[in-house]
């Protein structure tokens, strides 16, 4: 029971952060988002190594972390532009169909998956129809912001295959060095841009935010699977954006009409059975 509690809390505190950063986003640039999000989470996961005293892991394993945290920042950054142009109720269901690339991974190395999960891909492609379907005659064009959805959800996928692997010598050290990934790509994208990494002082607790919530769901989760079985705790951790969704209602009023209604809810109904199986 605990463990089911930690993964809802950490469904939760997802959700509650990616609801803030698209929020942001429409009002800051989404680097900018990322850097003060992912700079607040690389301190917090800094305290979380130290407080563990465990010890440093293999280099590769540490490559395989920074890489995994350089996937996850640029789906985060395709999620948070995504709900800035389009739908929050819209791309954030798409977002979570991201177990379908592990799955991918594992049919690669000649693992196949198993019945439950070809019935979560099917369920989630139809949810996915659904959703991205502009209503209207003619050809029905993509919604605005389904590009960029997937997009995430291809950098979730990839960025939980690189962490799984990583974790292996240590949950800390690969969490942190993941994050230190994402910071490291967020600054190479800022020079690039030669953008400066400066917000209004009324919005950086907002920015701040962001990055508490996703720190403290990623620790919700290191200790939820700990204490109750994984697949259960990728079931109820994959339903973050229940809660996007909710905010998006309570708090921008937004509506997408029942048709998108239903289709959001079969993506996550579809990216559930993926991880259930």
């Amino acid at each position: 029971m605990t463990g089911v509690v930690l993964a809802l809390c950490a469904a939760a505190l997802w959700g509650t952060g990616d609801f803030f950063g698209g929020v942001a986003s429409r009002r800051v640039r989404v680097l900018l988002v990322l850097f003060w999000s992912q700079l607040a989470g690389l301190s917090g996961l800094a305290v979380w190594v130290l407080a563990s005293g465990s010890g440093r892991p293999e280099a590769r394993a540490l490559l395989i972390a920074f890489g995994a945290g350089v996937a996850g920042v640029v789906g985060l950054g395709c999620l948070y532009r995504g709900m800035a142009v389009g739908a929050i109720g819209i791309v954030a269901p798409i977002s979570a169909t991201s177990p379908a690339v592990p799955l991918a991974v594992d049919l690669a190395r000649g693992r196949s998956p198993g019945a439950l999960q070809w019935a979560g891909i099917l369920v989630a492609l139809a949810g996915v129809v659904l959703v991205a379907r502009e209503p209207g005659s003619g050809r029905a064009p993509v919604a605005a912001g389904v590009a960029l959805a997937l997009a995430a959800a291809l950098g979730f996928g990839l960025f939980v295959v690189g962490i799984g692997e990583a974790a292996k010598d240590g949950a800390p050290w690969a969490a942190a060095a993941a994050r230190f990934g994402s910071v490291c790509a967020i600054v190479v994208a800022l020079s690039a841009t030669r953008a400066v990494p400066r917000v209004a002082r009324e919005l950086l607790p907002l920015v701040v935010a962001v990055g508490v919530f996703d720190t403290g769901a990623n620790a919700l989760i290191a200790l939820a699977s700990t204490r109750g079985a994984v697949g259960i705790v990728a079931v109820l951790s994959s339903l973050y954006p229940v809660t996007t969704i909710l905010l998006a209602r309570a708090v921008l009023h937004e509506r997408i009409g029942a048709t998108r209604t239903a289709g959001g809810v079969i993506a996550l109904a579809g990216a559930a059975l993926i991880a259930a199986g």
